[in-house]
């Protein structure tokens, strides 16, 4: 048989352990025909068929990015980004720039939203109010949402239309912040922020569906070829949406909210029904918090604060009957865990989960830990031992080291504790949490490579650097790892003939260059299923 595209003289990694590295690629019908030499490979080539010449560019298979808000990442690239921001002034002038200047938006729904801000990088501790944004805007509702999207900082207008006063009681799971005459200060925390956000109309899907068309691209110029997304209902829609249409171009598991899973069950969803673009993935939980708002569910207080145990969200019995449920319907469960008692009592219930699967004779199912950012000594082994997924983000150990040393002290030996979690024995499998980090995937690959942030702090050896990955270990979570957490490693996550040629390409060799060096490589090339979807070289 032979190939329509034939990609040569690169340094192909391929992943299989069988046959890790090569220089040429086959392909046809959208899958890998053929791995090995130019002089192998190259004759395949059917008339009419593209000959790609690498010119000694790198080949991995496709990035996954295997934990993303996908619906949320799309919007947020069309309103206010407060990453990054150093000073409450800076991002106050981030909003003032994002502000409409059809003033007749002012007699509409319309809202100001966006996200990213972190007291923490404006070096204090202390939150921003209502006043401030009311300065900005008192007629226009403004809601923006923190880096963790744990707490949101709205204005007076916005406090109004949600009719949160002094009188109005914290919700279930939720805070509202308040001065010392009890008065909403405009922080809300947790389930707090439903609130107002139940007041913000939603996206249509033809908003969603537009929006997605552009963060496709991004994806695509960034390298990834496939997701897997922690949005709603409407997400869903929208993914399907572009799917129906033909211009679904990344690999898709959509995970299921866990206020859906009745439905689910109810329809006879199961984990893996899909196809190769679209596929059902697991029922989302949410156990616990953030670190930033410091409501992440802790077994001792956080530092400083001896009265504030985080947050639990869920708490154990109810999760426990929800993972139940779930897994007794063939959905797997996926659970938000930060702090180590929500870590903790998650491998609890997952233990029992467990218990339930054998005793009804049932294969077990795929469950995974979402961040799992401290994990008591005593629990690390016990992932492996349940064969439960530690999904991780790289990115949050860089981005969150000093908030995690002020709030948690000696304790960060055993945070964003990625080689501990491999070296258990676990499947570690990462992503981004777009739009909370930015979604590129290769500042993830140098966080887990180097321990070190872009400016190269805090310094030589990194940020606890007995967690350093290699680059093999890096992009193993990034690929093979994320077709082992969704159950697609017979069509993807190795470079080898029969499965989907999805592929990344780098223009420089990210296996042999410098760890620092890795924010500086061009991605060359995306190809999905077979077809250049980013592509800069001839």
């Amino acid at each position: 048989m032979s190939a329509t595209m034939i990609l040569h003289n690169g340094r192909i990694h391929t992943l299989n352990p069988q046959q890790p590295t090569a220089t040429a690629v086959a392909i046809r019908d959208g899958k890998v025909l053929a791995v090995g030499s130019d002089a192998d490979i190259k004759p395949l080539l059917a008339a009419g068929g593209e000959l790609v010449n690498l010119n000694g560019r790198t080949v991995t298979p496709g990035l996954v990015d295997a934990h993303v808000h996908f619906q949320f990442f799309a919007l947020s690239l069309q309103r206010v980004d407060l990453r990054g921001t150093t000073t409450l002034d800076e991002a106050l002038q981030r909003i003032v720039q994002k502000l409409p200047t059809d003033h007749r938006l002012l007699n509409t729904d319309y809202w100001l939203q966006g996200r990213g801000w972190r007291v923490n990088d404006w070096h204090q501790t202390h939150f921003p109010t209502a006043a401030h944004l009311d300065a900005i805007s008192s007629e226009l509702p403004i809601c923006l949402r923190d880096h963790s999207g744990h707490a949101a900082w709205v204005n007076s207008r916005a406090l109004q239309i949600a009719n949160i006063t002094a009188q109005t009681a914290d919700p279930p799971g939720g805070q509202i912040q308040r001065d010392e005459n009890g008065r909403p200060t405009g922080i809300l925390f947790e389930d707090a922020i439903d609130l107002v956000t139940q007041h913000i109309p939603e996206a249509t899907t033809d908003q969603i569906t537009d929006a997605m068309r552009e963060a496709q691209q991004y994806c695509w110029r960034v390298g990834l070829t496939g997701l897997h997304d922690f949005d709603g209902r409407s997400c869903f829609i929208a993914l399907q949406t572009l799917h129906q249409n033909g211009e679904l171009g990344l690999r898709v598991v959509k995970n299921v909210p866990v206020y859906r899973l009745e439905h689910a069950i109810g329809v006879g969803l199961r984990s893996g029904f899909g196809d190769e673009w679209l596929r059902i993935g697991g029922v989302k939980i949410f156990a616990d918090g953030a670190l930033g708002p410091r409501t992440a569910s802790m077994i001792a207080p956080y530092e400083g604060e001896p009265n504030n145990y985080g947050i639990i969200v869920t708490d154990k019995e109810e999760m426990l009957e929800k993972a139940s449920a779930a897994s007794a319907n063939g959905l797997s469960v996926t659970v938000h865990a930060i702090g180590d008692k929500a870590n903790h009592d998650v491998l609890d219930v997952y233990e029992a989960v467990r218990q339930q699967e054998a005793a009804r004779g049932q294969s077990p199912l795929r469950h995974r830990i979402e961040h799992v950012q401290l994990i008591h000594p005593a629990d690390q082994p016990r992932l492996a031992q349940l064969g439960v997924i530690a999904s991780m983000q790289p990115i949050h150990a860089t981005s969150d080291m000093e908030t995690a040393v002020r709030h948690w002290g000696s304790r960060t030996k055993d945070s964003y504790a990625i080689r501990t979690m491999l070296n258990s024995g676990a499947t570690v499998v990462f992503g981004s949490d777009a739009p909370i980090e930015k979604i590129d995937p290769l500042p993830g690959i140098h966080a887990a490579v180097t321990r070190r942030r872009a400016d190269g702090s805090p310094g030589p050896d990194g940020w606890h650097p007995e967690q350093k990955l290699t680059i093999t270990e890096a992009i193993h979570g990034f690929t093979t790892a994320a077709a082992l957490t969704s159950g697609q490693e017979a069509r993807q996550g190795t470079i080898t003939p029969g499965k989907l040629a999805d592929f990344t390409i780098f223009g420089r060799d990210i296996f042999a260059i410098p760890g620092d060096e890795l924010l500086d490589v061009e991605i060359s090339g995306t190809v999905v299923g077979g077809e250049f979807k980013h592509r800069t070289f001839g």
